[in-house]
């Protein structure tokens, strides 16, 4: 019987998946508890960028080309207007089944000897142990990565948050050929939808709205390309929903306790960076582990955060706004370099700083569009 481990991720989804990894890739025994059974589903776009993808390859888990299908750029489209860009440098991005890639990342991380408690859901923490009931496992380091509702947040007294705003997201399957080597985003008065190729046959759409009421059915009819695309296309998933939220936590780690995903603060969904973030976050707080520096996995988390908060803000300026989508849309046609630049900046190309002259120039070719 497990009695003790020198970390204890409580939550198996894939930011739980890749603290795991990364801590074992460090040398640390690790031990994995969820409530629930593999493989984890839940409603998100299912698109990782580029950085998503090396950050993946970092942790070792290989997804094959059956299981996804590349993109080369973002389009956005709104009021019969459309720009689209490229990935800088030739990169992809890349769409996978959330259940398929929970399966790959529990595949890996158990060829790495990590310890698994499936259907084992935990009780509380204290200083220097895992609660499953009335059974106690000993860990040196307990990591939090059991989502928005984090109970872990709760017991080591991380819920102080500087931040919140919630939207929600529905995501379903279509089963139909991409028609694009491009992630797409489709805006609208009531809301966006995301359309991202998961397969060769399969396209996954989200989507975003603040009506809690709205579907994707009903949506659908206020885009009516999108809507004559996929008619007629078989439906291979359930409809899923979720909250999805900007939330900025004041801290992320209080002794040997550290959150990681969604347990340690979100952005919006709009921005796609989501698992990206978990990834990166993941191998931060694996060397800090290492080193038993938590203090500097804050400052590191803080760091990564700031490009993606940056964008979301950026991205809900649109939100609801269909002549700002309009104008701006028609600023980037003539200003095409601009949009290029704004990716880039996205995939962790540029640096925030960059962003001041693209602003001012977006900014005149907004008042003269």
């Amino acid at each position: 019987m497990l009695n003790s481990t020198d970390v204890f991720v409580i939550g198996g989804g894939p930011a739980g998946l890749a603290a795991a990894i990364a801590a074992r890739q460090q040398g640390f025994r690790v031990v994995v508890a969820d409530g629930a059974q593999m493989p984890i589903d839940k409603p998100c776009g299912e698109g990782l960028m580029p950085d998503g993808v090396a950050a993946l390859e970092k942790l070792g888990v290989s997804v094959e080309r059956e299981d996804s299908c590349s993109f080369r750029g973002i389009r956005f489209l709104a009021a019969g207007l459309a720009i689209d860009a490229s990935f800088p440098h030739g990169a992809s991005g890349m769409g996978v089944r959330r259940t398929v890639l929970h399966r790959l990342m529990a595949d890996r991380a158990a060829s790495l000897g990590i310890e698994f408690l499936w259907q084992t859901p935990v009780t509380g923490i204290s200083e220097d142990s895992v609660h499953l009931g009335s059974r106690k496992v000993g860990a040196r380091w307990i990591i939090g990565a059991d989502g928005g509702g984090s109970r872990v947040r709760r017991w080591a007294g991380l819920d102080a948050f500087r931040r919140r705003d919630c939207r929600y997201a529905f995501r379903q399957h279509y089963r139909v050929s991409p028609w694009t080597d491009r992630m797409e985003l489709h805006w609208g008065r009531r809301g966006e939808i995301y359309v991202t190729p998961v397969s060769k046959d399969q396209v996954c759409v989200a989507l975003i709205s603040r009506d809690s009421k709205l579907r994707l059915t009903e949506a659908l009819h206020s885009f009516p390309e999108l809507r004559e695309r996929l008619e007629g296309a078989e439906t291979s998933s359930v409809e899923k929903g979720a909250l999805t939220a900007t939330c900025k936590l004041k801290r992320v780690s209080r002794r040997n306790v550290a959150l990681i995903g969604d347990a340690s603060g979100t952005v919006d969904a709009i921005t796609g960076e989501g698992l990206c973030l978990s990834f990166s976050q993941a191998m931060v707080l694996a060397d800090c582990l290492r080193t038993g520096d938590l203090a500097r996995y804050e400052q590191e988390h803080r760091r990564l955060a700031l490009r993606p908060l940056l964008m979301s803000r950026l991205m809900l300026t649109l939100d609801g706004r269909p002549r700002l989508q309009r104008r701006t849309l028609q600023a980037l046609r003539k200003r095409p370099a601009v949009f290029q630049r704004l990716l880039e900046l996205h995939v962790g190309v540029l640096s925030p700083l960059h962003l001041a002259l693209d602003g001012l120039t977006l900014g005149w070719g907004l008042l003269t569009a």
